[in-house]
């Protein structure tokens, strides 16, 4: 029988994948300003790391600054991370890209949970986020999250009642 999901993971943890991680490959970034990924791929390039985004549709092209590559395959440098905005349908495909590139992590954005990728992953010695930001925990254990208005009630996930 499998394990059931949880999506507690150790500050520890969290915060040992912020520290050691330098370049990441954001796949799924989004040119468009007022998607999620814009919003974590600036704060993370702000704050020092290598973003290098991957978006097909936008090869090519920049964002933020950054070329946009088509796939992981076609990165010019090794990254320590992959973020993954995209479905946790598609979090397989590119969990298994991760592992023969050579990543260290795997993190799977807010809502995006694959167990059987996450399994692969870990099997291959990577470490795994699921369903949780970079931007977010980075936030949050530096001690910032007030200022993005996370804690201020003005930024939710969740629906308004109509």
């Amino acid at each position: 029988m499998k394990a059931a999901f949880s999506d507690r993971y150790d500050d520890l943890y969290l915060r040992k994948i912020l520290r050691d991680t330098r370049t990441i490959a954001m796949v799924g970034a989004s040119a468009n300003w007022n998607r999620p990924s814009y919003f974590a791929m600036k704060y993370l390039l702000d704050r020092g790391y290598k973003v290098i985004p991957v978006n097909p549709a936008a090869a090519g092209q920049e964002i933020l600054g950054q070329k946009v590559y088509a796939s992981l395959d076609e990165l010019p440098v090794k990254v320590d991370m992959v973020d993954i905005f995209r479905n946790s349908e598609a979090a397989g495909p590119i969990t298994d890209q991760a592992i023969d590139h050579g990543a260290k992590v795997v993190w799977m954005q807010l809502g995006v949970v694959n167990m059987e990728a996450a399994e692969r992953a870990e099997k291959a010695g990577l470490k795994v986020v699921m369903n949780r930001c970079p931007k977010i925990e980075h936030s949050r254990l530096a001690g910032t999250i007030e200022w993005h208005g996370i804690a201020s009630g003005v930024i939710s996930s969740k629906k308004r009642a109509l």
